[in-house]
């Protein structure tokens, strides 16, 4: 790109700035160097196939320590994510549905997305670096006190599901894996912090638990039942597409009068919504079809 914008700048001073027709001017143009494109790579995503990018905080266990995340789930950090995912759908519409816990998110594309000719290093690219841009942008949204210390890191992989029920099965493994580890670390930290166990010795007192004796662990010694625990701690985040109404003031000028009146005026607009919900079951997909639908 900065070739046409040098090229165009040397034809500005005598036909004035023609930035849009530039690169057709010049594309006949050759150059012995041109053979090095052939090393590139063909990327292109299969046809008819579900794209996931999912994306990882790089490090973030050492990011939450240095940046005095709350444990075992920190509000501040978890809307932040939100915020970020939320960020990349209104930037990429061919997102069909994003889901989220921890310092994770994964973002679908639509079966028969052609955007950027479904070539996967610019779905992860584009994904990745807007998520990380979001995330410093949107930092002082969230952490008000907290100085952000050094710049984050996320990395990203690209995965492709065939069939619908591939894609269900992959988003039903990530939120019981979110379960799975908010269940630990809820009963980990409660050893931690009002037991008075060192991490190793909470590490072992848990080692060979299965879910009900951690439940037990939590309702007998703590007074807590995980079940009441927050939906967003225990289910995560899932981002759709919904047309909400929104009420906004309007000025108007009506026909013999001098002057401007404010009126309240209704507007259907679709945005990025989030939900806290189970998404293992069939109640979800069959309250939102239009999710899946490979022709939406």
């Amino acid at each position: 790109m900065l070739g046409c914008w040098r090229a165009a700048a040397v034809i500005s001073a005598g036909s004035g700035w023609r930035a849009g027709c530039v690169r057709g001017r010049f594309s006949m143009a050759k150059s012995k160097f041109e053979y090095v494109r052939d090393f590139e790579v063909d990327d292109t995503c299969l046809p008819n196939c579900w794209i996931v990018v999912r994306l990882d905080g790089r490090n973030f266990h050492r990011f939450a320590e240095q940046h005095e995340f709350k444990k075992p789930n920190d509000d501040r950090a978890l809307h932040l994510m939100t915020k970020c995912a939320q960020t990349v759908m209104q930037e990429l519409e061919d997102i069909a549905i994003a889901y989220g816990q921890s310092d994770e998110y994964s973002f679908v594309f639509k079966k028969k997305s052609k955007w950027f000719k479904r070539r996967a290093s610019k779905f992860m690219t584009h994904v990745v670096s807007q998520f990380a841009s979001s995330y410093v942008f949107y930092w002082k949204d969230y952490f008000k006190d907290q100085q952000l210390l050094y710049p984050p890191g996320f990395d990203g992989r690209i995965v492709l599901y065939p069939s619908t029920q591939n894609l269900k099965d992959y988003l039903s493994w990530r939120q019981a894996d979110c379960h799975i580890n908010n269940l630990y670390n809820t009963v980990f930290w409660m050893l931690v912090q009002r037991s008075g166990l060192t991490p190793v010795q909470a590490q072992d007192r848990l080692q060979g638990t299965l879910a009900g004796d951690k439940n037990e662990i939590l309702f007998s010694e703590f007074n807590i039942n995980y079940n009441n625990e927050p939906l967003m701690y225990r289910k995560g985040t899932v981002l759709i597409w919904q047309k909400v109404n929104e009420v906004m003031t309007k000025k108007i000028k009506l026909p013999k009068e001098m002057e401007e009146k404010e009126v309240e005026v209704t507007r259907t607009r679709t945005k990025v919504v989030p939900l806290h919900c189970d998404i293992i079951g069939d109640q979800f997909w069959e309250e939102y079809p239009e999710i899946l639908a490979e022709d939406s």
